[in-house]
């Protein structure tokens, strides 16, 4: 029996898939952590913890790597909400281009005057807007989501550029051939009329909207925010506001700083609140959570690597957790021949600098071999998955 803890609401369409092989009562020591926006810098964890996944993208409220340490794997949902924030982006390029915010409220200011149709046909021109139709967007980040907005705005006739140093083979394979390649951020911003931000926020990211950058964009940029609030520093938004570098920034990341700036409209965080959206994320946790549990795989981590060896069913399968380190795979070979334990399957990743290795053995596994394998240094954890239906 699975132990799983669940630290905001999760969807019942994801919750409903976990077998009668779980305890969901969230008493007791748990195996797996479900969440969504719940804060976990400082919380307390059993050691009996193995696996946490976030229903949604973003994992800054995780402290991925202090868990990689405990040899705790800790998985997202990339790409459950991507049409969801993507629909949203387009809401924010209407909304910026045709000045509707603005519209809207005033022309709810004038519900009591008995002339209210005259004023409006008189007043209309103050609201002018553009269409976006030929008018030249830059993505930066082109994954899950940003192909798809991508792809979205070459259907809706603009001219297109993605800049992404990373892309992964299955976003280039999604992506339009309309969308062009750009070597830089700042080739992005000089010379685009639109930006929408699609980048996780992790060092190398923060802040990457600078300043210097914003007062050499192009003038009267409209700047989108529908990834992380900390890409796009305040102060360097005010200020290209007042300069005009930058006329509209639309945010789904709203504080007292920004909700007191003119031309920035907030969005309270919309960007995966759908029903279909929520769906989507707690299924695939829920689905990771399983998998790992049982399996040992590891799908969608943020923390350790990819890596998967279909089910545990015929064989008992070792799990270890280890730092990327060198002769690692080498030690825990020698260890199983010296017990005499037959290899069937062998995989081992690595990423960054923790590595993962599943193991299907011929043998029975003993405490013995398991204790052995944890003294090795470098190994973080080792767990044995007792085949389902082991052959004989």
């Amino acid at each position: 029996m699975y132990a799983i803890k669940t630290l905001n609401n999760i969807s019942d369409k994801g919750m409903k898939l976990f077998t009668s092989e779980y305890d969901l009562s969230g008493e007791g020591k748990a195996d797996g952590i479900l969440l969504r926006s719940y804060s976990m810098h400082g919380m307390e964890l059993d050691d009996s913890v193995k696996v946490i996944a976030r229903a949604g993208a973003g994992v800054n409220n995780i402290p991925t790597e202090e868990y990689a340490e405990k040899g705790i794997v800790v998985c997202n949902t990339p790409g459950a909400n991507a049409n969801a924030v993507k629909e949203l982006v387009l809401l924010g390029l209407l909304m910026s281009s045709r000045n509707v915010v603005d519209a809207v409220d005033w022309v709810r200011s004038i519900k009591d005057n008995p002339d209210a149709e005259k004023v409006v046909e008189k007043e209309k021109g103050r609201f002018t807007g553009q269409e976006l139709t030929g008018k030249k967007i830059g993505i930066i980040g082109l994954g899950a989501i940003g192909a798809l907005v991508a792809n979205m705005c070459t259907s809706l006739k603009m001219d297109v550029y993605g800049y992404d140093p990373f892309i992964s083979v299955s976003a280039a394979w999604g992506l339009s051939y309309k969308v062009k390649r750009v070597e830089n951020v700042d080739m992005i911003l000089n010379n685009c009329d639109y930006v929408s931000l699609h980048v996780p926020l992790i060092e190398q990211t923060k802040n990457i909207i600078t300043a210097d950058r914003l007062k050499n964009a192009k003038k009267g940029l409209i700047l989108l925010n529908f990834a992380r609030g900390g890409l796009v520093p305040e102060a360097a938004i005010k200020e290209a506001l007042e300069l005009g570098s930058v006329s509209t920034y639309v945010t789904d990341f709203p504080n007292n700083n920004l909700l007191n700036m003119k031309n920035v409209i907030c969005i309270p965080h919309l960007g995966a609140s759908t029903e279909e959206s929520e769906e989507n994320c707690a299924i695939m946790a829920v689905n990771a959570t399983m998998e790992f549990l049982e399996n040992g795989n590891i799908v969608n981590s943020v923390n350790y690597p990819e890596c998967c060896m279909g089910p545990a069913d015929k064989r008992d399968r070792i799990s270890i957790c280890n730092r990327n380190i060198p002769n690692m795979v080498g030690q825990i070979s020698g260890i199983l021949a010296e017990k005499g334990m037959n290899i069937a399957e062998m995989k081992n990743q690595s990423k960054g600098n923790y590595a993962y290795t599943l193991i299907d053995t011929d043998n029975d596994v003993d405490e013995d071999t398991l204790d052995r394998l944890k003294s090795i240094e470098g190994v973080i954890r080792v767990r044995l998955i007792k085949a389902r239906n082991k052959v004989s």
